[in-house]
């Protein structure tokens, strides 16, 4: 079991030649680097107004792109009228120089009309639709209640415009255990939705559990794919509650048991092609995580590649993390891969204990910790 919330890091050999691909390790005395091509975030939240501008450097200078998600107040329901006011509210937001490309989404309804789904392929800006399920997760009222019946047009011409269904796969029956919602789900949802209409497109976001994992693998390569978070990689459910009630690993879907987490770490370690970079970076202000009601959700932008790199060379697979933080994503999506690189350094730093701004204090995951691999983007 998990006895604290940082890792040692594992005594790891590696070769002194390169790997297949771009991938190259080498030593300069005591220091490790490692190049890759510049990943991508394809599971991202950005916020919005003094929020959005506070959080995205630090996005904007980790990765190339990201899947912007949808979930405002109000939701981003419309190509025109909400999607590309978003779009144009980052680009104005990011810092002088910035080249970070957001992607954006937009939100499922019970009321969404299918022609929005046309107009938003034709717009070149809007790249996935989210599904919510009503009272999931944090904005989330607005969210499906009918997938099924009402939803179903709007499904069918998601074939026809081979746009992706971004999943946020938990049941909310409040008579089902809040560890087993995303488990109810697919066998409730996910796997009747695959049976109606197969050609759909549809990335499980954040998976949790083993079962998610089993799932993905028996789907069709390139049909279902998922994306993964730090957190699920390094957290289990004990770190909610060590040293006390821990409200900043508090996030939907909550952390799951132990042998959860391994068998995420094992597919996403593995090379598969199905599995891909998704941090699921939620920033939310301290006061209000630290309530009464806290608001779930991890912040772990400025964070989340040395993490990542933590956990793929635990597992022994630095070579494989390439293919995980910047290939399968564009691939799944039909979109190029990033030119530019990303250099990965074994050198100890430590994270902040917050990042302070005029309207409040974000606390990062793992604040004030030690973590062993520092980015830069060449």
């Amino acid at each position: 079991m998990i006895q604290t919330l940082v890792f040692p890091i594992k005594a790891v050999k590696f070769p002194t030649t390169k790997f297949e691909g771009s991938n190259q390790l080498r030593y300069k005395e005591t220091k490790m680097e490692l190049t890759i091509t510049r990943p991508d975030d394809w599971h991202l939240h950005l916020r919005d107004g003094e929020l959005l501008e506070a959080v995205i450097p630090h996005s904007a200078s980790q990765f190339g792109r990201g899947i912007v998600m949808p979930n405002l107040k109000p939701p981003i329901t419309t190509t025109a009228a909400a999607a590309l006011a978003y779009q144009e509210s980052i680009l104005k937001a990011l810092p002088a120089g910035s080249d970070f490309t957001p992607l954006m989404t937009l939100y499922l309804t019970d009321t969404t009309d299918p022609k929005e789904i046309t107009l938003a392929r034709k717009s070149g800006v809007v790249f996935a639709v989210k599904l919510y399920p009503a009272g999931a997760t944090t904005n989330s009222q607005d969210g499906v209640t009918d997938l099924f019946g009402r939803c179903l047009p709007v499904l069918e011409e998601m074939v026809v415009q081979n746009m992706p269904l971004l999943v946020h796969g938990e049941v909310t029956d409040p008579d089902v255990d809040v560890f087993d919602r995303e488990r109810v789900f697919i066998d409730s949802v996910l796997r009747p939705l695959i049976q109606r209409l197969p050609q759909l497109k549809i990335v499980m976001e954040h998976i949790t559990t083993m079962d998610a994992v089993k799932f993905v693998e028996s789907c069709e390569e390139g049909s279902v794919a998922a994306t993964v978070t730090p957190q699920h990689l390094l957290l289990n459910r004990n770190a909610l509650f060590q040293g006390g009630l821990q409200p900043h690993n508090y996030c939907l879907p909550v952390l799951k048991r132990e042998i959860h987490r391994q068998a995420i770490v094992s597919a996403v370690t593995s090379g598969s092609k199905r599995f891909f970079l998704g941090t699921d970076s939620a920033p939310h202000e301290k006061r209000r995580k630290e309530c009464p009601c806290g608001c779930a959700g991890i912040y772990s932008a400025p964070i989340a590649l040395s993490l990542y790199a933590k956990v793929f060379e635990e597992a022994g697979a630095l070579d494989k993390l390439e293919a995980f933080t910047s290939f399968n994503g564009p691939d799944f999506y039909g979109l190029p891969r990033n030119t530019s690189k990303t250099k990965l350094s074994r050198t100890s730093w430590k994270v902040p204990e917050c990042f302070s701004f005029p309207f409040g204090d974000i606390i990062p995951m793992f604040a004030g910790k030690t973590l062993e691999w520092q980015s830069s983007f060449n």
